[in-house]
Formats: C-alpha cells, structure tokens, sequence
C-alpha cells in the first residue's frame, strides 16, 4: 500500500463529508438534543407541576384532616361535615379540583378508606401526595393504639441510617476518602458514548461504500488506487470525521447547557426538590442503582467531601488517553467488518443477516459494561476488557475504577494484533466484494473470498 494513496483518501472522505449539509445539520443539532437531555426533564417537570388546585376533604375518621396542610400547589379545605353526595353535587359551583373522602375508622383493621372524586383524571402527584398524608395519619392512629408515651420518638431515635465512609489505600498505605457513586457515574457515561460512537461511525462506512458500489463510483476508484488503500483511506477519514463532530460536540454542549441553565436560573431548572428525587428513583430502578440513597449520600458533607476528592484524585491522563485509544481501536475494527460487510452487499436491506455476528459482541459489550461498576474486577468483566471484541467498551468502563498497566497493556496489545488479523481479512474480502454484482452474498462466499489469494 502506498502512504500517498492513502492520505488523498483521507482527505477527500473528510472534506466530502464535513462539507455535506448533513454534516454542519447533524453537528450543531447533536448538542441541542444532548443539552435537551440534561435540561428538559428539570424543565418539564418544573412546568407540569399542579398549581393552585382547590381540594375538599371530608374526614369522617376524625384523624386524617390535620394532616392535610396547604402547599403551594394544592389547598385543602375541610368539609367534614356536610354531605359528600353534596359536594359532588356542586363540585363546579365550588370551583374544586378533588373531592376526598375518608371513611369513619375500621377498628379492626386498625385504616382508614380513602375515594378521591373529580372531573377529569386525577394527576398521579396529587394522588400520591393524597395518600402519602392519609398513611402518615394512619401510622399516627396505629401508634396511639400502644398507649406508650413518646412512642413515635422512640422509634424515630431508634430507627438508624448509617453511612459508609470508603478509602483507598496506595501503595504507600496513604489512606484517601473515595465516592463509588462518582466512578460508577463515570464508568457508566464512558461506556455509553464510546457504544454509541463506534456503533454509528462504524455504520457509516458500510452505508459510504454500499452508496459508492451501487453508484459505480467504487470502479473508477480503484482503476487509480488499490482496494486496501480505500478501504483503509475511508476509514481513517470517517475517523477524523468523528473526532471533528465529537470535540464539536462536547464544546457546544457545554456552551447550551450553560448559556440555558444562566438564562432560566439553576434553582429553576432543578424544580421541586421532591419530584425530581422521584425522577432520579424511577431512573435507579431502571439500572437497578439506588438512586436515591446514593443521592442522599453525596449530599452530605462527608459525601460531598468524597467526591471531591474522587474527582481531584481520579487519573485523568490515563482516562481520556484511554477513552481516544480505546474508541479509536475499537472503531478501526468494527469500521473494518462493516467495511468488509458493506463491499459484499448492493443495498443496506441485504446487510442485516451479515452484520448479526458483528454486532452481537458489541451489544455484549455493552451489556457488561453498563453492569462492570457493581463488580469491576469479577471474572467476566475482566475477561470483558481482554477479548478484543468486547474490550473497548468493557475496559473504558473499568479505568475509572483502577486497572494495573499490564492489563492496560495486554488488552491494548490483543487488541491491536486483533484488528492487524481482521483488517487483513476484511481488506481481502473488501478487495473481491466491491466488483461482485448481480448476486445475494452468503457467509459461505464470504469465506471463499478470504480463501482466494
């Protein structure tokens, strides 16, 4: 291959592309939906809180009104001793928004039973704000019961919430305080953006060189160049395309978030301190991660203290030398297949059956890393940072938490060799598959083609 060759490839698949409309489109709209991201939950939830709604209660268990205090969403009026039937009657006429009535008390059950009325689905805010004040007046009533003085600050001096202050130790034995919750956040992020970059810049070589093959381009192409000269000149091209959008990215990002979170007021961004603890609960439940808890945690001095020193103690030249390694590996060996995978078909719908076997292992990957901060030295994510196939993504999610150089090394070093082995193959594939038409390709052709010499 000559180096020459090679080089006007680069640059006429980097100037080609990040001269396309798609391109200038795509990057300065990435950061508007990464921004969207951080900031239109907050958003969301700070404009769709209910506000000013007019609640009427009827107590009939004589227990539960004094629980029900005005905030500034909801007001609660006491009607405890008129007719519900009543009040339903003139629910418009008295302007309300909720009708609650509570039953008399069931001795035996030692409850209450609540209905709610009104004339459109209650919002589930205020529902639960409705139950969390009627349970609260239910325990009250369960604890009186006992007749024991001061019952309820006993069991609230009794009740414990004991956190753990964790260290590392170095080699000298120096002890430093350490947050978990900061490497996993991290480890999480990393892992996802570099999934994220190999998938979609990988994808798009296969759709350059289907467009280029099915257009006929790729013939006057290679009466001028050798095949592995395109084939390796594209990849490296879309590479400096994504590095391009991806440092452009990261630095409009930051200018949106932080010119919108300036114009709104960050205390408005944030909104109710409760709702949005109940966002960040229903996100732990979906990753399986105590949210909440490992919010409370950080929020305290020691927790606050902890991460600052993770963030201050945390080997950043390793990190970001890792993340550029490790995506730019990782993409020169899936960019080779889908390469490979893009010169053997005539159209994308042709791709699906070829790409299978390579993108399973990379939603393995995936799937380890986005589990490797619960146990980041347990068998299978180490083994997950080895394979070469799995190892960019898997690995990028151990660094945060401490990996040794030699396993930095090997896993860099398999997969280099890796990559050396798989763009032999797919360059000999690539060679054969961009002057095939006229016929669907199968893995036994694909294998017939590396066989040739």
């Amino acid at each position: 291959m000559k180096l020459k060759n090679i080089k006007t490839i680069i640059s006429r698949e980097y100037l080609t592309r990040v001269r396309k409309k798609s391109f200038l489109l795509i990057t300065f709209l990435g950061p508007v939906f990464f921004a969207a991201i951080c900031i239109l939950p907050s958003v969301i939830m700070f404009m769709t809180e209910d506000k000013g709604k007019q609640v009427a209660v009827v107590d009939q268990s004589g227990i539960v009104m004094e629980k029900f205090v005005d905030t500034d969403a909801v007001d609660y009026t006491d009607y405890s001793t008129e007719n519900p039937d009543s009040l339903k009657a003139r629910f418009s006429e008295l302007g309300l928004d909720a009708l609650v009535v509570v039953s008399p008390i069931d001795e035996a059950a030692r409850t209450v039973h609540v209905a709610a009325y009104s004339e459109s689905p209650m919002s589930v805010d205020l529902k639960e704000s409705i139950a969390s004040r009627v349970d609260d007046a239910v325990e009250d009533y369960r604890l009186s019961l006992y007749e024991i003085s001061d019952l309820k600050q006993i069991m609230a001096d009794v009740k414990s919430d004991v956190s753990v202050a964790t260290y590392t130790l170095g080699e000298d034995g120096e002890e430093k305080i350490s947050s978990s919750e900061v490497y996993m956040i991290i480890s999480l992020v990393l892992s996802m953006i570099i999934y994220m970059f190999i998938a979609m810049f990988s994808g798009m070589v296969m759709q350059s060189v289907i467009e280029e093959k099915a257009s006929r381009v790729v013939e006057v192409l290679v009466s001028s160049v050798k095949a592995t000269e395109l084939m390796f000149g594209k990849i490296i091209g879309v590479a400096c395309v994504a590095l391009t959008q991806f440092l452009l990215w990261i630095v409009l990002t930051a200018v949106i978030v932080t010119g919108v979170s300036t114009f709104i007021g960050f205390d408005s961004m944030m909104g109710d301190p409760a709702q949005t603890e109940q966002m960040m609960d229903m996100a732990g439940q979906m990753g399986g991660v105590d949210v909440a808890e490992m919010t409370a945690s950080m929020a305290e001095e020691d927790g606050m203290a902890a991460v600052l020193t993770t963030l201050k103690d945390i080997n950043y030249g390793q990190l970001i030398l890792g993340f550029f390694v490790y995506f730019a590996l990782g993409y020169l060996l899936y960019a080779s297949f889908f390469a490979a995978i893009g010169s053997a078909v005539e159209n994308e719908a042709d791709t699906a059956q070829l790409q299978l076997p390579v993108t399973i292992p990379l939603m393995i990957a995936f799937f380890i890393a986005f589990y490797a901060f619960k146990a980041p030295d347990s068998a299978v994510v180490f083994w997950g940072s080895m394979i070469p196939f799995t190892s960019p993504i898997v690995m990028l999610a151990r660094i945060p938490f401490g990996v040794p150089v030699w396993e930095l090394a090997l896993s860099m070093g398999l997969l280099i060799a890796t990559f050396i082995a798989c763009g032999w193959a797919s360059a000999k594939i690539y060679r054969i598959g961009i002057l095939m038409f006229g016929k669907k390709t199968t893995f036994k052709d694909l294998w017939k083609w590396l066989k040739q010499n």
